[in-house]
Formats: structure tokens, C-alpha cells, sequence
């Protein structure tokens, strides 16, 4: 619910099984949550919980480019400014103070929402736990790099999930592992973001109306639900004594929401004795029935409604499938082999239970992550297999060009990618035909239901999907058209009353 605790590494049989003889792996891409964090805001003051937390050392040591020479001459160069970061608040009488820690310290002090010491730890040990298995222990991916035009890196415009990367890169290829490239240097590696009203690496309700009136309206059917519930009544018990007045009832709507407490809960749980609750907050019985209800509310939606999984991580999904379709078709513009992307536990709850395979109704703790998997049969031959070969190595062309030019993998396209399965000639189909699809969530292999369907899976082995049955799958939910359908069906009712469209097939 809070601190991941990573398996154990696979034994040698275990990855046997796992990366069976008669599939070799091409494509990976991963999405990965942040890290532990502090709260997105402070509540619970009159429990003792301070709003600033100090774990934050980062905060000593900014970092900014600045423009030497002032910008007065066109070439200036860029330093870097070194700086560092301490808070300022409300004092008595609303004049400013500087905020400090529970025991008064100034420094090393987080804002909210922010990436803590404990976040960069487990997410560099994420980059390690990729790097011994991606490359130590299956080759797939080399041992040393001079270019990084085989990775697909991106973030969403959040601090946390960006340092969050960082920091699994950094693990991934250490600076002892990336080598000079032709001029000399090691290129600097790109990370992708969007603009807000562009970003579908997170469920994006503020700049999707249709989405946004979809979630509220599940929200409001989990609050009918549970609000009166023996399980809410329980959590009142626990934690009404906290709320802000005596007239403030512990409610899925009620401020703080119900999810605003386990967001402060999990966030103490992860963190040191100087942040944490009464002890009441952390009773096993609450814990369980919190985070139940709180699956329900923020992702039943995906399990049930087409039209929740189309607007909230469609896009992502067919973003997704499109790069696995154009490294199938060996696209010569493409030697992706590798992608991590830094996002949210909205992120992989929704990929999960829109793919029907969000089982255990967990909340997704702190630096968990889905590694997206695409195999070829041994037996089926590779497309361009210069520009396969080349990716593996490593690619030898230099950043500019792999950035802006013919071999760019952030603007490589597929014919087929976007183009409904329905759609598809028998050639285009044909060019789905031995490859193979995997996912595994914080190294379990996950089974989506409509692969079990004889035909849509490896024989012997329902969690490797075929390409075509999960590019069907997922098509089912991918929008045409992602900003005009967030702006259709306003005010039209947005929980439609009858069977539910679940999902996984």
C-alpha cells in the first residue's frame, strides 16, 4: 500500500520460464511510478503531523542554466547556477517565515507532492534491478552505450515522476557505462514531456471535460455506496477524532477526502519517525477497508465503462501498441528497443484494470512499475535486420540526428499502429503474425482475460498474448480523435445504467 518491497531476482529456472527458448525479446517498455513522496498537501496538523517534512537534501544542492554573459551576444554559452532551496510560509499575522522540520532544522525541507531521499533511493534501485536484468543477466540491452537513440524516455510534467527517471536512469546506464560519442562526447540523453493539455502518460481529468465528468460521477456512485457503510462507520471511529470539526464526518467526499487520509497515511508509513500519525491511523482493519474503497472510486471506472478507458489512458495505450506495431513492421525509422516512462500510480492502475488484469485491487505502492514486453518468434524472420542489430548495440549515429533527423525515435511512424485491427488488410495483419506480448507488474507476470482465448496466446503459456488479439484488445478503447471526444457528450449522463462494458477483451 505505501514502500514497495521488490521480489526477490528471478532464479535461473524462473527466467527460463519466463524468457522461454523460440521467443526472443524486442521491445521493452516500462512505466514506472515515483517514488515515495511527500503529501500534496498538508493535513492532519492537529494530529501532530508537521506540514514540512525534512527529507528533502536534494534541496541544498539546486542546480539552474543560466545564459552567460547575460544573453548580450547571440553565442553565449550556458553555466550553471548553483543554488540552494529553502521554503518560506505564513508566520503569526501572516508575515513570512521560513519553514522548518518538526525539530526546527531549515534545510534539506520538501515542498508537497516532493520527491523525497527515500523516492530517489528506490527508484535508482529500480534502474538497477532493470539494468541486472535487461542487460547483465538476458543481454538484451548493451552493457555500455555511446548514443541514446534506441530509448524512448519520457515524463509527465511532474516534478517527481521526472527526478523519479533520472534517477532509474542514472542506475540504468551509470556514467562509468556510457562512452564518448563521435565528437568526442557522450550525447545528452532526451527526455520527453508534454504539454498539460497534450499529456495522456496519467489519466488527465483537468484537461479532458468528458473524463473529468466521468470521474466524478464515479466518484459520487463510491460515495453513495460506502458513506453510510459498517466499513465507513469503522473508519470513523479511527480517524473522526482528526477531522477538521465535529461536524466533519470521514466520507469519500469529505475534506479531506477519504483518499486525501490514505495519501497522508501512505505517505507517513514510508517515511521516518518524525512524520507520523496516531496510531489509530495505521489500524490493519482501516488500512484494508481504505484502500478498498478507494480502488473502487478512482478505478472501477476503467473496469466498466469503454468510454472511462478510452479518455483516461487510451491514448497512452495506443501510443503504446504503436511502437511495438513499428518495430514489427521493422520501420527504418525506428531502433527503439527500450522505453521508460516516469508517471503515476493513476498511470499503472489504469493501464492495468483496462486491460482486465488489475487482479489483486491493490493500490499500487510507491515505485512499482509495468514492464510492457514485445517478443518474435525465433521462427518468424526479422524486418530490417541491419537497423535491428544496429539497435541493440547500441545506435552509433549521433543525438542530433537521432532527435531531428531520419532516425528519430520520438517522431518514427506506423501506417498500421492507429489503424483498427478490423481495419487491417490481410498483408498489414500478416505483419503482426509471431510476435508475442507480456506484461509483468513489479516482476509478476499478468494474464488480460480475452488472451486466454485459444489462438490469442503462446501455447502453453496464456500470459504471452499475441500481438494481434492485444492490439485488438486495446484498440477497443484507443481514440480517433483524443481532445475532440474529451469536449463530446457534455452534460450527457456520465454513468450509462445497464451491463457494464468490462474490460479485458
Amino acid at each position: 500500500m505505501s514502500t514497495l518491497v521488490p521480489r526477490k531476482p528471478y532464479t535461473d529456472d524462473e527466467l527460463q520460464q519466463l524468457y522461454p527458448d523460440g521467443l526472443k525479446l524486442q521491445l521493452v517498455q516500462i512505466l514506472m511510478r515515483h517514488g515515495e513522496r511527500t503529501p500534496v498537501s498538508a493535513r492532519f496538523q492537529n494530529a501532530g503531523l508537521k506540514p514540512f517534512w525534512p527529507y528533502c537534501a536534494a534541496a541544498r544542492q539546486m542546480k539552474s542554466a543560466i545564459l552567460d554573459h547575460g544573453g548580450e551576444r547571440g553565442d553565449a554559452p550556458f553555466t550553471t547556477l548553483e543554488w540552494r532551496r529553502r521554503l518560506e510560509t505564513f508566520g503569526e499575522n501572516d508575515e513570512p517565515v521560513i519553514a522548518t522540520s518538526p525539530k526546527g532544522h531549515v534545510d534539506d525541507i520538501c515542498d508537497m507532492g516532493s520527491l523525497t531521499d527515500l523516492g530517489r533511493q528506490s527508484t535508482y534501485k529500480l534502474g538497477l534491478r532493470l539494468r541486472d536484468l535487461y542487460v547483465d543477466r538476458l543481454k538484451f540491452l548493451p552493457s555500455t552505450i555511446n548514443s541514446t537513440g534506441f530509448l524512448y524516455l519520457r515524463s509527465t510534467p511532474i516534478p517527481r515522476t521526472l527526478e523519479s527517471l533520472q534517477q532509474a536512469f542514472s542506475a540504468l546506464y551509470p556514467p562509468t557505462k556510457r562512452e564518448p560519442g563521435e565528437d568526442g562526447k557522450f550525447p545528452t540523453p532526451t527526455i520527453l514531456t508534454r504539454a498539460p493539455g497534450d499529456e495522456t502518460l496519467f489519466p488527465n481529468d483537468s484537461n479532458c471535460r468528458r473524463f473529468a465528468q466521468l470521474s466524478r460521477a464515479f466518484a459520487q456512485r463510491a460515495a453513495d455506496r460506502w458513506n453510510r457503510s459498517p466499513d465507513m462507520e469503522y473508519l470513523n471511529k479511527l480517524y473522526g477524532k482528526w477531522m477538521p470539526s465535529e461536524k466533519c464526518q470521514v466520507a469519500v467526499d469529505s475534506r479531506p477526502r477519504l483518499s486525501g487520509i490514505m495519501d497522508s497515511i501512505n505517505c507517513t508509513l514510508a517515511h521516518g519517525p518524525e512524520t507520523k500519525l496516531p496510531s489509530e491511523f495505521y489500524d490493519k482493519k482501516g488500512l484494508a477497508i481504505i484502500e478498498k474503497i478507494g480502488v473502487e472510486e478512482w478505478f472501477a471506472g476503467y473496469k466498466e465503462s469503454l468510454e472511462y478507458r478510452m479518455l483516461g489512458i487510451g491514448g497512452l495505450m495506443g501510443d503504446i501498441v504503436g511502437r511495438m506495431v513499428t518495430s514489427a513492421e521493422g520501420n527504418r525509422k525506428s531502433h527503439l528497443t527500450f522505453g521508460l516512462s516516469g508517471c503515476h500510480d493513476t498511470t499503472l492502475a489504469a493501464v492495468l484494470s483496462s486491460i482486465g488484469a488489475f487482479e489483486k485491487n491493490k493500490w499500487p505502492p510507491f515505485t512499482s512499475h509495468i514492464a510492457i514486453e514485445m517478443f518474435r518468434k525465433t521462427s518468424t524472420p526479422a524486418r530490417a535486420p541491419e537497423e535491428k542489430k544496429a539497435a541493440a548495440a547500441g545506435p552509433k549515429t549521433n543525438w542530433w540526428s537521432n532527435l531531428f533527423g531520419t532516425t528519430s525515435v520520438a517522431t518514427s511512424t506506423s501506417k498500421i499502429g492507429r489503424k483498427s485491427t478490423t481495419e487491417l488488410t490481410p498483408v498489414e495483419k500478416k505483419k503482426l503474425d509471431g510476435y508475442y506480448v507480456r506484461l509483468r507488474y513489479n516482476d509478476e507476470p499478468v494474464t488480460i482475460p480475452g488472451c486466454r482465448t485459444p489462438g490469442n496466446h503462446l501455447d502453453g503459456d496464456e500470459s504471452f498474448c499475441t500481438l494481434t488479439a492485444f492490439k485488438e484488445i486495446v484498440d477497443r478503447f484507443t481514440p480517433r480523435d483524443w481532445k475532440e471526444q474529451c469536449l463530446i457528450k457534455a452534460g450527457a449522463p456520465a454513468v450509462s445504467i445497464g451491463k457494464p462494458e468490462w474490460s479485458g477483451h
